[in-house]
């Protein structure tokens, strides 16, 4: 068996040895250099822009501007997230791929600069002169939203572009008025970056008839479907989308940017490709931001510390644009996870959407649930200190027991082992044993503190997958799937699968992925969904070939088909008569070994059209060390006592939690994208914007539980996104038991030593 056997990847040999293949990597013949001149203001009316200097310097093939694409008939981005938004006040400002009459954020694309090399288009960008008549900025969304602030978009009335409103008001304040204890926290989940070790880039070609974009992008279908749609207006046929590995993508590479769209107008108006690469500031100015969410949330409680109700109120800063799949985060998806694990029988949620000068905000590691499952565990760390129950007995109390289940606001949760995860991590956390250490910290001058936390995860993505199962003459299995792996693995955990359900090696497998001229349809990566949604379309598609193998071979031999035995690759017949999976293919490639109307190959397909979600879930533990003198924090233990279901390759799936923990680390202690007042990003490179290192974290002790999923036949469950959901709320709530005993009841992320600092000194007045 393959299938739960830990296995080294085996992409990692190209990736150990630098023999990756990444857009900056590719070698293509007479490429052109593309660099794309940016807004210096967060908000601004274009009066006028002067190209002819730059225009003239050498080596300058051509510059384009927004009026160009204008003419040239192209449409605004899209937004096409259907959140199910109040009244379908859904208001989508146009945004264009270059800025034609205002710019409304630092780092706006406002021309595009193509030149023989990337320092010539640099310099001729220099070279364009723009005038700009600055406008009144805003950075934070109850700011844009607050009586008297400054219209930001004539068409969006007080900057609200939306109002998600989900659960029965009536029955909240109901619960809250016969509640014995009400906990009410202002919160803040503040805005973060994906910043992937791959910056985006991509390389856009026109043939005559067609458009080529080579991109580091991680849904290559529903990019080409924008493009091709909303932007050049064109068939799909006629819009090729395709990447080989991308460097990470966490959501950020999910979506349509505009630069795709500027090189692939310049590539067809020279006829030659067009290359652009972003840089660290470029991704940090431009690239989608994340999260961005703030406002009050309410937990209702009786007197035994029962659960009866949860009220969530917030302000969701979209940015000056609304990207892709940007309102769904704060809304629909958010509604998936708000209340985690526990079983609270009425849930209000109300976002509003605002409009900002800051970049667009979108889908990152979680996308909305990361925040739905900090708010929920945050309110519980409050009530515990508010009623005086211990946090970890008010989370047994209140967790879910009884699976199946519904919560409050209709997700229908299969399975779970959440209350034995409880247990289990108050075995691992040493809560006994705490107190000693606690102590000695206190003998050294520091404050030490414990946090244990829990989370769900409600993954799926965009529902349905298509894939394919192709079979060579040399025994050899192409799979290929519409899913895409951005690092995570498929190359080794799909082919494991596979390998178990035919009975073959694994390493006869092929992962075939992310190209839109090989494959017809698929909805990509996000939403930890590649492999329970994905996974199950293989499952179905190696069946269907199973299917069409077996008649093959009757077809063959002469004899019925449900005389053969299938084992390892081969049917067979009793009398010893058989044919593998190999030779099957070399006859089906010959049409006159075909049974009437069998297409020749030996190859099946097949479409997952299932929208059900899995529930990932577990228990996080995170002991941290405070410097009441520096406020500086240090993260000592963490562990995880995490269930995804059947487990394919368990080695892979603590890496998965490993890396979302660390984001998650880097979110509570150091990340914030940072604006001043005039929307000038403070936090515009890496000596500015603060990503964990390894010396900020310690290793990090992941134990895998199985809690098979009954909502896909391989039992899995999502894993891609828990740790960064995880990770948050458990260092929060180590940091604010450190800081207890100082006073210190309020704080938000990123616990840097100033904040903390800040906070030890307002305490002590």
């Amino acid at each position: 068996m393959q299938t739960g056997r830990s296995r080294r990847r085996v992409e990692d040999a190209r990736f150990l040895t630098g023999a990756g293949r990444f857009v900056a990597d590719a070698a293509v013949p007479r490429v052109l250099h593309g660099h794309v001149l940016r807004a210096p203001h967060a908000h601004a009316r274009i009066l006028g822009i002067d190209t002819a200097a730059a225009r003239a310097m050498p080596g300058v093939h051509l510059v384009l501007t927004g009026t160009d694409l204008i003419a040239e008939g192209l449409g605004t981005m899209p937004c096409p997230f259907p959140a199910a938004v109040v009244d379908n006040t859904l208001i989508v400002p146009p945004r264009h791929a270059l800025a034609v009459d205002a710019v409304r954020h630092v780092g706006e694309c406002v021309a595009l600069v193509v030149a023989e090399t990337p320092a010539a288009a640099r310099d001729a960008a220099e070279a364009v002169a723009v005038a700009y008549d600055p406008l009144p900025a805003i950075t934070d969304a109850r700011a844009a939203l607050a009586p008297g602030a400054p219209q930001l978009w004539p068409d969006i009335p007080g900057n609200r572009c939306f109002r998600f409103e989900k659960g029965d008001r009536a029955a909240m304040e109901a619960a809250f008025a016969a509640a014995a204890h009400v906990v009410s926290l202002d919160l803040v989940n503040q805005r973060i970056h994906a910043l992937p070790i791959e910056p985006r880039g991509a390389i856009a070609a026109w043939d005559g008839a067609g458009f080529d974009l080579h991109c580091a992008a991680a849904s290559v279908h529903a990019i080409r479907d924008q493009l091709a749609r909303d932007i050049f207006r064109l068939p799909r046929d006629r819009v090729r989308v395709h990447c080989d590995d991308v460097g990470g993508g966490f959501g950020l590479k999910n979506f349509v940017y505009p630069e795709y769209i500027a090189m692939m107008s310049a590539a067809r108006r020279l006829g030659r490709p067009v290359r652009w690469i972003g840089e660290a500031t470029e991704e940090l100015l431009s690239a989608a931001h994340a999260r961005d969410l703030a406002g009050l949330a309410r937990l209702a409680l009786d007197a035994d510390g029962r659960f009866l109700a949860l009220h969530v109120d917030m302000a969701a800063d979209m940015g000056a644009y609304l990207s892709a799949n940007g309102p769904g985060c704060p809304t629909t998806a958010f509604s998936t996870a708000v209340g985690g694990v526990y079983a609270i029988p009425v849930i209000r949620l109300e976002v509003t959407g605002a409009v900002t000068t800051t970049a667009p905000t979108d889908a990152y590691r979680g996308a909305g649930k990361p925040e739905a499952n900090y708010l929920t565990e945050r309110l519980i760390e409050a009530a515990a200190r508010q009623t005086g129950i211990d946090a970890v007995e008010l989370r047994r109390r209140n967790v879910m027991r009884q699976f199946p289940t519904v919560s409050a606001l209709g997700m229908e949760i299969d399975t779970g082992r959440q209350a034995e995860n409880i247990e289990a991590a108050e075995r691992l956390a040493d809560r006994p044993g705490f107190a000693a250490r606690r102590a000695a910290s206190e003998a050294r001058g520091m404050r030490r503190g414990l946090g244990i936390t829990g989370f769900m995860e409600t993954s799926r993505g965009a529902p349905g997958e298509w894939s394919a199962l192709r079979v060579h003459a040399d025994g050899a299995v192409d799979i290929l799937i519409g899913t895409q792996s951005n690092g995570q693995g498929h190359e080794t955990s799909f082919p494991q699968v596979m390998a178990d359900r035919l009975g073959l090696p694994v390493e006869r497998f092929r992962l075939v992925q992310a190209d839109t001229a090989v494959i017809p349809r698929g909805n990509g990566h996000g939403g930890a969904r590649s492999l329970h949604v994905g996974g199950t379309a293989m499952v179905m598609a190696g069946e269907a070939l199973l299917a069409k193998a077996r008649l093959l071979a009757a077809h063959l031999l002469q004899a019925a088909p449900e005389a053969f035995t299938y084992l390892e690759g081969r049917f067979a017949l009793p009398d010893g008569r058989g044919m593998d999976l190999a030779a099957l293919a070399a006859a089906a490639a010959d049409p006159a070994n075909l049974p009437d109307a069998m297409p020749p190959g030996l190859a099946a397909e097949a479409w997952n059209g299932s929208e059900a979600r899995t529930f990932p879930m577990g228990v996080h533990i995170a002991e941290v060390e405070v410097d009441p003198e520096t406020g500086a924090v240090a993260l000592l233990r963490y562990l995880a006592v995490d269930d995804y279901g059947r487990l394919v390759n368990p080695m892979l799936t603590a890496g998965q939690v490993q890396g979302g923990v660390a984001q998650g680390i880097g979110q509570a202690l150091l990340e914030r994208i940072a604006y001043d007042e005039g929307g000038q990003l403070l936090s515009a490179s890496l000596m500015d914007y603060c990503l964990p290192r390894a010396e900020d974290l310690p290793d990090i002790d992941v134990t895998l539980e199985q809690c098979p999923s009954t909502h896909n036949p391989i039992g899995v469950k999502g894993v891609g996104q828990a740790g960064a959901m995880a990770a948050p709320q458990a260092v929060m709530a180590a940091v604010l038991d450190a800081l207890a005993p100082l006073g210190v009841t309020a704080l938000d992320m990123p616990a840097t030593p100033l904040r903390v600092w800040r906070a030890i000194r307002a305490a002590s007045g």
